[in-house]
Formats: structure tokens, sequence, C-alpha cells
């Protein structure tokens, strides 16, 4: 029988770490006596990360005290003190290669369920003063476990734990912590893991994205898979042809300089060009997928350096370095109803999606939605209608006199209140960060539940636990290395050795990122590898997908274009 050898709770504070502020509560202490285990939490308790931690399926972590042993040899450690691994239920027994998702136990006057091993991030290393411990408790199949709380009741230090049910499917805490984070990932086991009524909701999401991934290159269930870029690095391609669709969008046709059929890419992707030294680009294709060449299309924003060089250089016969077409934001293959919910120049990656359901699925439902300042504004107008999608609303924020079929005021959580959307459609949103918040609260509020965004610019960073600072905007700086570019922040920055990897050069060009274990563990940081190639350090525990990087542990051997 195991037993709850220790209680240990602790509320968030303030700690530093590498010159920033971390809020967290994994510092836990024992409790002196008995403590009330409540739904969420045991009392005097807390977690500083209620995305990453916490809520009713994580409302008590559980570590053993065989781990404890293991980690004493394994890190030569002899200050290993119940609660220093962030748990609250230190406990003799209950080895994470036995107890099974969906196990029940009686302690003290609780019920608890076993629900998913633990989230390593990168806090548990920060807690020991030891960054590879993220990674080191999934390969050594150590992660502990977390518990939802069937019963409420009194716990203390002594309590035996007694199992009152078995998990359907007997898939242990090590086995299923395994098929998510380490290579193999058995299609037949994770179907096993996900008929387990008691795995947490965000765990079954991820394995059915396992379940679902197309081939075996990546991991589905950490980050969004694509297909491996048709070529590496950049190719020159020809511009074709030029064409104005407004006074501030521009057209621009690519081919191959022999003709040669140029690969398919998936409706919704992007290309990269390198159009001088330092500018680095991405523009989305808006043609229609398929065909021998390309099109993208791109608006001429005031001061904008990549728009500015094209219009003042593009031209029929010009050749631009290019690499392949890159992006998860594709089109879905199902039969449900489509939204492509656009405002502005965020309609392209949308045209290229309605130009490939027009010629491949055309008994699907698609909604077409669109926001622009006016007619003389509206960018491809004539080339949607003649697509023919099911329903085509138009929002004008500014209309002319002359507009006409077009709703006045802007697309907006009113318009979409009005439309009777369907609730099982699968929505598309591409447009300025506003108008896509705005429109993804106003889908939600609808019962759209599979929303799915396209952002131009930076995306939004994710640095769990750590307090916001006026950083200031992106910067280049020099060094004595490689020559790293980061495309989307329009950043290059000369690599030192002292940076350690490309996160950490990252952060300290102020370019926004993603990340929580920082050891190759969780893929939050996995980012598009448009050029170049890298070393890692150490090596991911489960590799990235071909022309992808997991930037925490990455340095570079050669320059590199990153999609950053």
């Amino acid at each position: 029988m195991a037993t709850l050898v220790s209680v240990n709770v602790g509320l968030p504070k303030d700690v530093t770490w590498q010159g920033r502020t971390v809020h967290t509560g994994v510092w836990k202490a024992p409790a002196g006596g008995p403590v009330m285990l409540r739904t969420l939490n045991l009392d005097g308790d807390g977690q500083g990360d209620l995305v990453g931690h916490g809520g009713e399926q994580r409302a008590v972590l559980v570590y053993q005290l065989g781990s404890y042993e293991h980690w004493r040899g394994v890190l030569g450690r002899d200050d290993l003190t119940p609660g220093i691994f962030g748990e609250n239920f230190t406990v003799d027994g209950l080895p994470d290669d036995e107890v099974c998702i969906g196990d029940r136990f009686r302690v003290g006057g609780a019920v608890v369920e076993v629900t998913q091993p633990r989230v390593t991030c990168y806090r548990v290393g920060l807690r020991l003063g030891e960054p590879r411990l993220p990674a080191l408790l999934v390969a050594h199949h150590r992660p502990g476990f977390y518990l939802r709380v069937i019963d409420e009741g009194e716990v203390r230090a002594g309590d035996a734990i007694v199992k009152i049910a078995d998990g359907p499917e007997g898939v242990t805490v090590a086995e299923i912590d395994a098929l998510l984070y380490l290579p193999g990932h058995d299609r037949e086991a994770v179907g096993r893991a996900l008929r387990v009524d008691a795995l947490s909701p965000g765990w079954k999401a991820s394995l059915r994205a396992l379940r679902d991934q197309p081939g075996s290159a990546g991991n589905a269930g950490l980050a969004a898979v694509a297909a491996p870029p048709a070529w590496p690095g950049f190719r020159p391609l020809r511009i074709t042809a030029v064409e104005h669709e407004t006074a501030d969008v521009l057209s621009l046709h690519l081919a191959a300089p022999d003709d040669t059929p140029l690969p398919a890419a998936a409706p919704g992707q992007f290309l990269t060009f390198r159009l001088a030294p330092g500018l680095v680009r991405s523009y989305s294709l808006s043609g229609s997928p398929g065909g021998p060449s390309y099109r993208i299309s791109v608006k001429l924003e005031p001061g904008g350096a990549g728009g500015g060089y094209l219009r003042d250089h593009a031209r029929a016969g010009a050749v631009l370095d290019t690499a392949a077409p890159r992006g998860t934001f594709t089109l879905d293959r199902s039969d449900r109803p489509v939204l492509l919910v656009s405002a502005g120049i965020g309609a392209t990656p949308l045209l290229a999606m309605l130009h490939d359901l027009a010629a491949r699925q055309r008994s699907r439902a698609v909604w077409w939605l669109h926001g622009a300042r006016d007619g003389a504004g509206h960018a491809f107008a004539e080339e949607v209608r003649a697509l023919h999608p099911t329903r085509e609303v138009i929002c004008y924020s500014r209309p002319r006199p002359q507009d006409r079929g077009a709703i006045a005021g802007r697309l907006d959580a009113g318009v979409l209140r009005g439309l009777a959307l369907p609730p099982d459609a699968v929505a598309f949103v591409c447009g300025p960060p506003g108008f896509m918040d705005d429109v993804t609260a106003a889908l939600t509020a609808q019962g759209v539940g599979d929303i799915r965004r396209e952002q131009f610019t930076t995306v939004a960073a994710s640095t769990p636990g750590v307090r916001r600072s006026a950083a200031g905007p992106p910067r280049s700086r020099p060094g004595p290395g490689p020559t790293i570019t980061f495309a989307r922040s329009g950043v290059t920055a000369g690599w030192t050795d002292s940076d350690g990897s490309v996160l950490r050069l990252a952060e300290e060009c102020r370019v926004p990122v993603r990340w929580s274990c920082r050891t190759g563990v969780c893929h939050s940081c996995e980012s598009g590898l448009l050029s170049g190639s890298v070393s890692s350090e150490p090596d991911p525990l489960d590799p990235p997908a071909e022309g992808t990087v997991l930037i925490c542990c990455a340095r570079p051997l050669t320059d590199l274009v990153l999609d950053l």
C-alpha cells in the first residue's frame, strides 16, 4: 500500500532568473498538519501560471520517493527534500511505470483520480538549479503525475493511499508521457490512450493530433506539422508578370527560370524572399494552388521596406531569391462548412483556399466574409465572385457613394451575429491582430469551435511566468560568428559563443519568442528554418519536422534565416 509521506504547499512568489522576474508557485514546503484538499487546490497552495498548471485536471501534483532516490544518484545531490520537485504529494509507492491514467485512490478523506503526467517546463529546473531537468524527467521516464479531486477531504502526512478503481486500458503515466514526448508515437497505443475518459482534455487534443498526423516526420502533438519544404534554402524565381490589384496592392507572378513547373504549394502557405542584404520578407501565395507558377500579392504600406523594394524593382524578367512554400495555416480536407474571414490584405491566403475549394471541393459550403475600406481598396473582388462562394458578405468601413452591395461599417461581432453561421464550420481568419482577436471572440461566442488564424507579423510571445517589462522593439546587433536573420522581425544579428542558443540570441535582440521547457522537450519554440544549418545542444528528445528547428537548443553552423 502506498503512503502519503508529505503534503507540500506554497503560494506563488516572484524570483529572479537570468535577469528577469518569474512569478511561480514551484516553491513548496511541507505543511505542518492536516490540509483540506479541494477541487482546484490544497488550502494554502497556488500556481503562478494557470495556463500551464493548476485547474481541475491538475489540482494535485504527485512525486515519488523512488524518483527522489534516483535523482540523488544521477544528479549527485544530497539536498533533495520533500516538495523540491514542485509536487504537492510526496509519496512512497505509486511509481510512474505502474500507476495508470484513470486509477482512483482514497487518501485521507479525499478521493482522487490520475489525469495526466506532469507537463515539464523550465520552472522545475529553476527550482533545483538544474536547467536540464525538464528533459531528464521525460528521458528517464520519471515525470510524476497530476490528480483530479473526485471527493474533497482532509489529507495529512502518514495517510494510506488506497486504490479503489483501476484505470481502463492500463495506460501507465510513463507510457503516455513517452507517447507524446519521445520518438515512435505508436498509433495503436495512442488510440488506446484516447479511450481513457479520465485523460485530461489537453492531452487528448495532443494525442489526437499525433493519431491524425500524416507521415511520421515531426511531432504534431506538440507543434503543427507541414510537409517538408520543396527545396532547401533559397532559389531564384523569375517574375513573369506584375499586376496592380488596387492602388496599394501589387501581385507578382513567379516561375522557374527554365520554365519547369514549380512544386505545388498547399492553399494558405507563403513564400519568403531575400530581397536585399538584410531585407527578408514573407508574402502569402494568393493564386490557384497546383499550377505551374506562383502568385503572391503585396500591400504597399507607406514606409514599408519590403513593399517599397518590390514597387521600385519588381519587373517582368527580374529574379527574386525565394524560399520554398511554408506554413501550417492550410486548408483542411474535411467536408465541414468553411468560413474564410479576412480584412484588407489578409484575404491573400484565403483567396488561395477559395481557388482550391472551387477546383476540388465544389460541393462544400464556403462563406467568404471580407472587410475593406471601400470599393476602390477592395482587392480581388471580381476574382472572388467568379469563384462562386456559397455566400459572400462584404463590409466597407468607409464606403463611397458609388459603392453598392456592401454593408457599411466594419466586419465585426455585430455583423457576424446576424449571419446564422454554422457552428460545425472550420474558420480561417486573417487580418490585423485586433481584427483577428475580435473575430475570434465573436465566432467563439456563436459556437464555432475550430478557428485557425494566420498572422503576417511576429507571433505573440509566450514566456510562461515571466513578468513583462518595457523591453522596446526588436533590435539588430553585430557579432563575430554566423549571421542570423529573424525574417518576421526584420532583425539581423551576429552570433557569439556566449549566446548559448538561438533562443538566447533572439531574446537578446528582443525578438518575440515562444518557449516553455528550454531543453528540447515541449517544441513550443519550434520555428521555420528557411536557410542554413544548426547543431543542437542538448539534442532534442524528439527531432522537429524537416525544415524547422528547436531554437532553445540550436546553435548555428552557418548563416541562418528563421521564420521569426
